[in-house]
């Protein structure tokens, strides 16, 4: 895939994502009417106890939408700061390849001064290489914190249904035997929502990460092409580890095929993948890298 198709899948992807959350924030920030809302399905918990687990449930369901619109601003800003590094990266690339051609002037006289000057671009490029890479590594954890969010919306009844003192805990290891699974048998939290249904939300909002994760793992893998020692020895492919342990990482966030042994490749609308035809090793020109600024 082209350096420049993958930016423009990167900027769509993006505008999508805006979209959504903003919808989200909106949804989040306004109060939904539960006074009068019935349970629609039956509930092992008793009334007694429903009412004061619908309330307990909310500002749990609230605090984890909260934190879900924190980790996505994290995420824009862990992006925002990644382009910024591989925009640098690029420019220092192209310093390089014109510095035979510059015309120093003065500064022509120094001895080895264009040579002394590409080596010095060249470290800075090293450096910026690097931080994309942990720019890369802060949005992996990013999501591997929505994964664990989404898994701590459910509330429990902590206790016994005749004890005097009503408890609730968002640990399934604190829960009673009475079997409802944090869920209140599936009543509506928020009008007619239940937690299954803002789960369902959050998997599918976290997904849509998940795939921008994947995308953003290819453009990081492109950029460090740039430049790159290009022999057998340090040859860059889909499978190469970018950090240490980000495979474990990756498995976290259920991003890591055991089948190939390697990270889940960006898949087309059609599900279909060629990430195995990819080769890292091309050098593209300087215009091309100036268009893709």
């Amino acid at each position: 895939m082209p350096l420049a198709l993958c930016m423009h899948s990167y900027n769509c992807r993006a505008t999508l994502l805006n979209s959504a959350m903003e919808t989200l924030d909106s949804a989040v920030s306004t109060p939904s009417r539960t006074s009068d809302s019935k349970p629609q399905t039956s509930s092992p918990l008793p009334p007694s106890v429903l009412r004061l687990w619908r309330p307990a449930a909310q500002r749990n369901l609230r605090n984890q939408w909260s934190q879900l619109v924190s980790c996505k601003n994290r995420w824009f800003s862990a992006s925002s700061v990644g382009r910024s590094h591989a925009t640098a990266l690029v420019n220092f690339h192209l310093s390089q390849r014109y510095m035979p051609d510059m015309k120093l002037g003065v500064l022509s006289d120094m001895p080895d001064i264009k040579k002394r000057a590409c080596l010095k671009l060249f470290k800075r490029q090293e450096l910026q290489r690097s931080k994309l890479v942990l720019s890369y590594k802060d949005m992996v954890g990013i999501v591997s914190d929505m994964i664990n969010v989404s898994r701590s919306m459910k509330c429990f009844f902590k206790g016994s249904n005749n004890s005097p003192l009503l408890q609730f805990s968002y640990n399934s290891a604190d829960q009673s035997d009475s079997g409802e699974g944090g869920e209140g048998g599936g009543i509506p939290v928020f009008t007619f929502y239940s937690i299954t249904s803002h789960e369902k939300f959050a998997e599918e909002l976290i997904q849509m990460f998940s795939l921008e994760l994947c995308l953003k793992r290819l453009l990081v893998l492109e950029f460090m092409s740039i430049g790159y020692d290009t022999s057998a020895v340090k040859q860059l492919h889909w499978s190469t580890q970018l950090y240490d342990e980000e495979f474990k990482d990756l498995r976290d966030c259920n991003l890591y095929c055991e089948e190939t042994h390697g990270p889940v490749p960006p898949r087309l609308r059609d599900g279909k993948s060629d990430i195995d035809a990819l080769r890292f090793d091309n050098q593209p020109n300087p215009e091309v890298l100036q268009l893709g600024e």
